[in-house]
């Protein structure tokens, strides 16, 4: 028996891998978020899968339904969103996985920050601008951020900022970096990447406060800050220069 863990992407089901896909069409028993996974992503299970909505469960109750599938040979597919790598909760998982003798496996999810520069059909490196993305949140209940990781640190080295699981706190955002950006440094609010409802929200630190005031959204929204969003003059790369040869293209 094996827990095989799938990102399922940001939202969209046609951006859950072919591996994920295949998974999920052979595991007996599946596990997914459902406050947050789209319905249209289960209709890959099996028609008579044991489907167990985790939203309303504690990690005891997850760690039951793992014990109770290998107790009964059934593999599990446990679905997340967006990609496993970053703020999946994946890693108390693991932790008890391992403690069980239970085997499992990881399949990566399309990351919501690519799914919001596809959406803003935006490169988020630009050469000479901006050659970093520093994929980071603030402090929250779930979990405080280390003292070192502050986005006043991160703002310093001009890196494109994707701030996930803070859209509450835009405000207290804008205040922290305004001083280290300026006001005329681009911003851009994806919400609800690559589903039907996403919508796109484009101002500066100046001004997207104001703009999101008007047009709020609960949850489900990342915010991007940079001088790559809005590049217009920069220099091409020389990956597909005439005098540049290289291996790799």
């Amino acid at each position: 028996m094996t827990v095989h863990f799938i990102g399922a992407g940001p939202g969209a089901p046609d951006l859950l891998t072919l591996r994920g896909r295949d998974l999920l069409a052979a595991c007996p028993v599946c596990l997914y978020a459902g406050s947050i996974i789209p319905p249209d992503m289960l209709r890959h299970c099996p028609p008579d899968a044991r489907l167990v909505d985790t939203a309303p469960l504690d990690l005891d109750a997850i760690e039951g339904e793992y014990s109770r599938a290998h107790e009964a040979g059934q593999d599990v597919a446990r679905l997340h969103s967006g990609d496993l790598s970053i703020w999946s909760a994946l890693a108390e998982q693991l932790r008890r996985l391992d403690r069980l003798g239970i085997s499992y496996t990881l399949t990566p999810g399309v990351p919501a920050f690519a799914a919001a520069a596809a959406a803003l059909g935006r490169e988020l490196t630009v050469p000479a601008l901006a050659q970093s993305v520093v994929l980071t949140r603030v402090s929250g209940r779930a979990s405080p951020m280390p003292e070192p990781e502050s986005l006043e640190v991160f703002a310093q080295t001009g890196a494109t900022l994707a701030i996930h699981l803070a859209i509450h706190a835009l405000p207290d955002i804008v205040a922290r970096l305004m001083p280290i950006h300026g006001p005329d440094c681009p911003v851009a609010i994806v919400v609800r990447a690559s589903w039907p409802e996403e919508r796109i929200l484009r101002g500066t630190l100046g001004d997207i406060t104001t703009k999101f005031a008007a047009e709020p959204a609960e949850r489900t929204a990342l915010i991007l800050i940079g001088r790559a969003l809005e590049a217009g003059e920069f220099r091409d790369s020389a990956l597909y220069s005439a005098e540049y040869q290289r291996r790799f293209r």
